[in-house]
């Protein structure tokens, strides 16, 4: 036992014992160990919480809709979210070197991280004192404009530098800048430059001067702060920075730069197209009736004429005051030309061009030409007195009665009982039978009243009505898309039309042109649309002055207007088709 003891003393002697400094260092090393490997799960769970990544390179979105006005002109977009693709291959090159000389002048030099122009950034917020300059690389910020969200997170911040590393493995430095230029948010929620360039230049991206691809890139340091259109000065200020950066850089020369620097302006937005809201929402009605489902891109080119749109978009409000309007022009083929669903789309998105109302004595020609097609002429004589046909006992609006006069002349003033006494003679049916030729006649009732137009129709199909007549008796059929193409132009839809049938014959369609001219005439209920050009018309009026109307036409245009109150209430009694309504064709045609 004794042995035992001193032994074990000795042993404790002979002992060493491990440095303090290295016993620190062993357990630092073993701290930045576990750290590594505490940071290593974090990164993965991180990484497990990233979307995916294919899947939002090839998100789905609505597709885009482009329409286009008669020549080719684009009207508006429908869903489009991103403006038309672009590449470094396509595009002028000072639009991406703008980019890249104020964004990341080294972007085709360093890897997916900028250490150097990190540490930069670093130095400069430390001198400054606050967040005075970023670091981010151009494929840093594609990865955060692609499948991140902006919030200020270590995670967000760790996932962006997995995604700049997988997005450099798999792209080369083009394609990176390409979905940078496709993808960054600039305004109003699209994306892309060329979406910007349309709305701030109303140009694309391929078509910007050197000067507006300044403007554009000075916009990627914060869109609202130097939008061309909300803060002009700080734009253009940013802008002459960059044309420095391009001329250090080599990208364009002095002189280049000089040139550019006088161009740079205030952006002018771009036009209000809500005046044209109407018209591409019954495109769109018409492209799915036409095409069904689609699920891809494309342009749809309409027979929209925009200057005509305009006109008439500016002159309704003007003239209907308190009530509500509507217009459609249409060529004598059926192509719709304009239409006006309303005074203001902002306010009432309904289509009142579309709505179903009481023609009124504007339905009347399809009486007439019943009479003219059985034998009778403008000159033949009928007779104007109280006429009832069971308990339906109209008068004339000025409860005056002519007596005797000639079919011109009833037609002219607008005479009620005519019209009535023709029908009598002629039979419902053949009236009925009339309206459907002419496009119509599924949509009234049989019954007298529908010969004074108390069957509803919508204006469009009233205005055809009068388009068969002016296109010599040949049927119309209204169209508003002449052609459906994909973005790259392969044709989707083709308009091929039918042979229109004669459903008028050519005695008839004189006569009753002639019918339609004395109505402008002086006398006429219709003289106040008189103009240069115009070929005739015809007024309307509902019971207790609900409706207005007044269809003519004007060279190779028919144009119809209507004006009412939403609710179906009474108007003032001193409107009438040949009052407010006539003067609006006036104006339109004059």
């Amino acid at each position: 036992m004794l042995w035992k003891k001193e032994d074990e003393k000795a042993l404790k002697s002979n002992k060493t014992e491990t440095p303090r400094w290295l016993r620190i260092f062993m357990w630092c090393v073993d701290l930045f160990l576990l750290g590594v490997v505490a940071v290593a799960i974090y990164v993965v769970i991180v990484f497990l919480q990233m979307p995916s990544l294919d899947a939002i390179l090839h998100e789905t979105r609505p597709a885009a809709i482009v329409f286009l006005d008669k020549d080719g002109n684009e009207i508006r977009s429908s869903n489009r979210i991103m403006g038309t693709p672009v590449s470094v291959e396509t595009l002028p090159p000072y639009v991406w070197q703008a980019i890249v000389a104020i964004e990341d002048k080294r972007f085709f030099e360093h890897g997916p991280i900028d250490i150097r122009g990190i540490t930069r950034a670093m130095l400069s917020n430390l001198i400054h004192g606050r967040f005075a300059a970023g670091g981010s690389s151009i494929t840093q910020q594609t990865a955060k404009n692609i499948f991140l969200s902006r919030e200020k997170k270590i995670s967000r911040k760790v996932q962006e530098l997995i995604l700049s590393y997988w997005l450099e493995n798999r792209f080369d430095k083009n394609q990176v800048l390409d979905l940078y230029m496709n993808r960054v948010s600039l305004v109003g929620g699209m994306r892309g430059i060329d979406a910007a360039a349309r709305v701030m230049f109303q140009t694309s991206a391929n078509k910007m001067s050197i000067a507006q691809a300044a403007q554009i890139a000075a916009m990627l340091k914060a869109p609202t702060t130097y939008s061309p259109l909300v803060n002009p000065d700080k734009n253009i200020a940013r802008a002459r920075i960059i044309l420095q950066e391009m001329v250090r850089q080599g990208y364009i020369t002095i002189n280049q730069a000089r040139i550019a620097a006088k161009e740079l302006s205030p952006a002018i937005p771009a036009p209000n197209t809500n005046i044209y809201r109407y018209w591409t929402d019954f495109v769109l009605d018409e492209l799915e009736s036409t095409i069904g489902s689609f699920e891809s891109d494309m342009y749809v080119y309409t027979t929209l004429d925009m200057s005509l749109q305009d006109r008439i978009a500016d002159i309704l409000p003007q003239k209907v005051g308190e009530y509500q309007g509507a217009s459609v022009a249409m060529t004598t083929d059926g192509a719709v030309r304009a239409m006006v669903g309303g005074t203001n789309y902002q306010e009432s998105q309904f289509n009142r061009a579309l709505a179903l109302r009481q023609p009124g004595s504007s339905f009347k020609p399809v009486v007439y030409l019943v009479a003219l097609e059985n034998g009778m002429t403008p000159e033949s004589f009928v007779n104007d007195s109280p006429f009832s046909i069971g308990d339906y006992s109209p008068h004339n609006y000025n409860k005056r009665y002519y007596g005797d006069i000639t079919l011109a002349k009833a037609f002219a003033k607008s005479v009620n009982s005519v019209p009535l006494k023709l029908t009598e003679q002629f039979g419902i049916d053949a009236v009925l039978d009339m309206a459907g030729r002419l496009g119509v006649g599924n949509k009234l009732r049989r019954e007298y009243s529908t010969v004074l137009g108390a069957s509803e129709m919508s204006l469009l199909d009233l205005t055809t009505i009068y388009a068969v007549i002016w296109n010599n008796g040949y049927s119309v059929r209204p169209y508003s898309i002449t052609k459906i193409t994909d973005p790259s132009g392969r044709i989707i839809y083709q308009r091929n039309p039918s042979e229109p049938l004669q459903v008028l014959m050519p005695q008839t369609v004189e006569y009753m042109t002639d019918l339609l001219a004395d109505v402008v005439k002086l006398g006429g209920t219709g003289h106040r649309a008189e103009a240069p050009g115009v070929l005739g018309g015809k007024t309307g009026t509902s019971n207790a002055n609900r409706d207005a109307w007044f269809v003519g036409a004007w060279r190779n245009l028919i144009i119809g207007v209507w004006m009412g109150k939403d609710d179906f209430t009474s108007m003032s009694s001193k409107i009438t088709g040949g009052t407010i309504p006539a003067e609006i064709f006036h104006d339109i045609v004059k």
